[in-house]
Parts: C-alpha cells; sequence; structure tokens
C-alpha cells in the first residue's frame, strides 16, 4: 500500500476524424499515438482533401494492418455514421467548433473519451516596450502561414493605442516584404 505505480492500458479502438488543412500531419500524428498506445484505428480522413484522403487510404491499406487500422473516405454522411452507429473507446477530432459538437454530443451518448482541437480565436498581445519590427514579423508569420488555415493563427491584435499606427505600419511592411504586392486571384491565398 506504499508504492505507486503506472500501469499502461490501450483503450482499444479510437475513431480518429482528420482536418483538410493539415490532412496529412494532423491524421497521422493522432494515428501514431493510438498506435503507440496499442490501440485499433479507424481514420476518416477529410473529403475536403480528397488527394490526400486517397493517399492515406492507399498508404495505410498498405502498410498497417487491415484487421487493426482500417481508413473510411467519403464525406459527411461517412461521418455521421461512424459517429452515430458505431462505438468508439476515443475519438480524436482536429477542426471547428460547430463539428466539434456534434463529435462531442455523439461520443457523450456512449461516455467515449474525446480529444478535440478546435479552432478558436488567437489574439495577439503587443506591450509598449516590445520591439513592433520583430512582433510583426512574428505576426504575419503565424497568421499568414498555410494562408492562414492553422488554429492557432492570430485573429486580432491588442495594443497600447500609442503604438497602433507604428505596429500597422511595420505589419503592412512586413507583409509587402514576406509576399509582395497583394492582388486579388493571386497565386496566394488572400482573403
Amino acid at each position: 500500500m506504499d508504492a505507486c505505480f503506472t500501469v499502461s492500458e490501450p483503450l482499444e479502438v479510437t475513431l480518429i476524424i482528420g482536418p483538410w488543412n493539415y490532412p496529412i500531419q494532423l491524421t497521422i500524428l493522432p494515428l501514431v499515438g493510438a498506435i503507440a498506445a496499442g490501440n485499433c484505428a479507424v481514420v476518416k480522413p477529410s473529403e475536403v482533401a480528397p488527394a490526400a484522403a486517397e493517399i492515406l487510404e492507399r498508404l495505410l491499406h498498405q502498410y498497417l494492418d487491415q484487421d487493426c487500422y482500417s481508413v473510411i473516405t467519403g464525406g459527411v454522411n461517412e461521418a455521421q455514421y461512424l459517429l452515430k452507429k458505431c462505438k468508439f473507446d476515443t475519438i480524436s477530432y482536429t477542426g471547428g467548433s460547430a463539428v466539434g459538437r456534434i463529435v462531442m454530443e455523439a461520443a457523450a451518448k456512449n461516455l467515449t473519451k474525446v480529444i478535440l482541437e478546435l479552432g478558436g480565436k488567437s489574439p495577439c498581445y503587443v506591450d509598449k516596450d516590445s520591439d513592433l519590427e520583430v512582433s510583426a514579423k512574428r505576426i504575419a508569420y503565424g497568421k499568414f502561414t498555410n494562408a492562414g488555415q492553422i488554429c492557432v493563427a492570430p485573429d486580432y491584435v491588442l495594443c497600447h493605442s500609442d503604438i497602433q499606427k507604428e505596429l500597422i505600419d511595420f505589419l503592412k511592411e512586413t507583409v509587402l516584404d514576406f509576399y509582395g504586392e497583394v492582388r486579388l486571384g493571386s497565386e496566394y491565398g488572400w482573403i
């Protein structure tokens, strides 16, 4: 009664619902965790990234035991079927909060453990004493990497009114330096 110890136990079957914005990385990372923990997994790649879903299906079927790891491609209907008709021990979902609520609701019906990585509002705070040029570069990098499609991309900046204009000027300069003149219809994902 005087010793502590840890017993690792697999959770059995994990459902992994991947996102469209990093369709390989953010689908494979939870799968690696599931495999390392001794779990079987059902992988549901995003239908919004069909080429990534196709390659995940082909490679996972080629290199993993299909009795333990399967890939279900398709869209909303397939995802809803998995959530409503199949019982999982863990569900891992990366994406927006609207679908996150649906995943959580489905999981709650079976008391299924859920891992949610949901996008949210990510503010940046720039203090009066900050190096504004460095801050602008870091904010622009964080916002525009992957065309801004990162759940932790800055959504807005909070700063003291005394430095606001100078910070905006540095941000404009930095965006021009990083990406050139912004034009509608350019190859980069400008909104």
